[in-house]
């Protein structure tokens, strides 16, 4: 073993691709102390492209002494990857992202082979490519596929994590997700490319699965805890809710994340969604001028991808939405609040109009960053915001405290499924005027798979541990009649003046008798009408709180409305 400069090395010789390999390391075992040291505790490593198996968590994995060898995956070494440049990506902003979990988006699938159900290269197959193009997708976002662990209160519940937010290794794909490894990724990516269609990464770089104090010792624990996690006084710093918090005041914390992202845009990833992103700005506090948005932007394999922020996380001063840097997308979730409040019946319409033309009071700068999205994987399902109001979690085994409590959501008069011919009509009506909107507003428009055709999780607004019917899309069922609806949506979109993100320039807004809009009429509640000029016609934007729709139309043509 050598030094080189900061980095210990070591040859072995004999070692090639195929080699499966594990580190150990001893030292001070002092919990307390923030020194989580065990020589009995086999290592994944943090670089690690490719495990051997998924983890599984065991009650052993946390207890001191006892040798984990069986219980934890191996790395694998891979054989040097073609260095050529990467592609150019192929998303823009202002593209469809359609926001995906890659098992539940599959497994019931009827054209799907069984075998290939709830893997990443099930996503390549004709009948998913055709439904992603259908929709006008731009880019599919892909939910975490790199290798998690259970919570450790799961097992016991007979419950498994679903969506992936609980990463051990950065780089290493999970094994149930993608069988064939870095290949199976890469092939996918070639296909969707060919569609057209981008791939974006939601990455998890805030903290790791090791948890609390009484965590398991998987990787980076076990390595050196206080290189790598926030531990002042020894103490785990918890700003991710989680248990642990990634420092990225540490360049080596820095030099991991950039690692794992360029080798995920070498393979032809268009961009990254990262979970609570303002952790990798924390140092401890959140900083506009944070060392890994400098490092992003010089290195010239990332600084032509997409970055897109979370914007908030738990920690203090963890709300930053509109704070990120300016060629970087935000998560806007009061877009998601005020159009939602708007459709309910206590929003205003100036309120509605400002998120509508790209939240010009949020993000400043030449760029429009909003990510625009009524709902996300995390909250109701648009189906269940409309079919709900409260949340119905009791299967998560956390007696319904878990997930978010005040949800802007509206039952439309009775909780839950209904067969009453009004109530059903009334909750079509409102799903198609917030698709709509949605896909009427300046900025990047996110639509979470299965909303189009009125998914439903029966009112669990946390369904994170749900690996099961509860979250596997239903595509046997699904309402053909509004995921039609989207695809004409999205075709408006992408076909008139509103394909151009710089249409507030031109825009003419009214009141619904056609009168110019004062500040009092901007308070109202009912609605407004915007006109753009599209050539030599003009189009028109209406919505109706009162007739509870949204008519997108030419001049000539009044047929796409709610």
């Amino acid at each position: 073993m050598a030094r080189e400069g900061e980095r210990w090395a070591v040859t072995m010789p004999g070692i090639g691709a195929g080699q499966r390999y594990g580190y150990r390391a001893t030292g001070v075992h002092d919990p307390a102390a923030g020194h989580w040291f065990d020589p009995a505790k086999l290592l994944v490593d943090p670089y690690a492209i490719e495990l051997d198996r998924r983890f599984v968590y065991d009650p052993a994995l946390s207890q001191y002494g006892f040798d984990t060898a069986a219980l934890v995956p191996k790395a694998i070494v891979c054989a040097p990857a073609d260095a050529g440049p990467p592609p150019p990506p192929l998303f823009a902003p202002g593209g469809l992202i359609y926001e995906l979990n890659v098992r539940s988006f599959t497994m019931r699938h009827p054209d799907v082979p069984a075998e290939q159900r709830g893997t990443v290269g099930a996503l390549a197959h004709p009948a998913i490519v055709a439904h992603l193009r259908k929709l006008g997708v731009a880019a599919i976002e892909l939910m975490p596929i790199v290798a998690w662990i259970d919570e450790r209160h799961l097992p016991p519940l007979g419950l498994t994590n679903a969506w992936g937010y609980n990463p051990v290794a950065f780089m290493a794909l999970d094994p149930r997700l993608c069988p064939g490894g870095v290949a199976e990724l890469r092939d996918t990516i070639a296909t969707l490319r060919e569609a057209g269609i981008g791939v974006l990464l939601d990455l998890v770089f805030n903290h790791t699965g090791e948890s609390d104090t009484g965590g398991p010792t998987l990787s980076l624990r076990g390595l050196d805890p206080q290189s790598y996690s926030r531990t002042p006084n020894g103490s785990l710093v918890n700003d991710a809710g989680t248990g642990n918090t990634l420092d990225f005041g540490q360049p080596h914390v820095r030099d991991l994340a950039l690692t794992a992202m360029r080798h995920f845009a070498m393979l032809g990833v268009d961009g990254f969604r990262f979970d609570l992103a303002p952790v990798m700005a924390r140092s401890p506090r959140f900083d506009a001028a944070a060392p890994i948005f400098t490092a992003i932007t010089a290195d010239p394999v990332l600084a032509s991808r997409v970055m897109i922020a979370e914007p908030w996380d738990i920690g203090p001063g963890g709300y930053q939405l509109g704070r990120f840097p300016d060629n970087w997308l935000e998560w806007n979730d009061r877009f998601r609040d005020d159009v939602r409040r708007f459709w309910r019946g206590d929003g205003t319409a100036g309120t509605l109009a400002t998120r509508i033309a790209g939240s010009s009071d949020i993000f400043t700068g030449p760029h429009i960053r909003s990510v625009n999205f009524v709902a996300a994987h995390d909250g109701f399902t648009l189906a269940d915001m409309l079919s709900f109001a409260t949340r119905h979690n009791h299967a998560n085994g956390e007696d319904n405290r878990d997930g978010h409590g005040g949800e802007i959501c509206w039952n439309n008069g009775v909780e839950g499924p209904s067969d009453d011919p009004a109530i059903r009509a009334a909750r079509d009506s409102d799903a198609r005027a917030l698709l709509a909107t949605l896909f009427a507003s300046r900025g990047t428009p996110m639509l979470t798979a299965g909303d189009e055709f009125g998914r439903s999780q029966r009112g669990n607004n946390n369904a994170y541990a749900q690996d099961n019917e509860t979250t596997w899309l239903d595509w046997a069922n699904r309402d053909t009649a509004l995921e039609d609806f989207v695809a004409r949506l999205s075709r408006f979109r992408c076909e008139g003046p509103l394909a151009d993100q710089d249409w507030l320039t031109a825009a003419d807004w009214r009141d619904m008798t056609d009168r110019p809009m004062t500040p009092d009429r901007w308070a109202d509640t009912g609605g407004f009408l915007l006109r753009l000029p599209a050539g030599d016609d003009t189009v028109y934007i209406r919505i109706d709180r009162g007739e509870r729709r949204v008519t997108l139309a030419r001049a000539t043509l009044l047929e796409s409305r709610s």
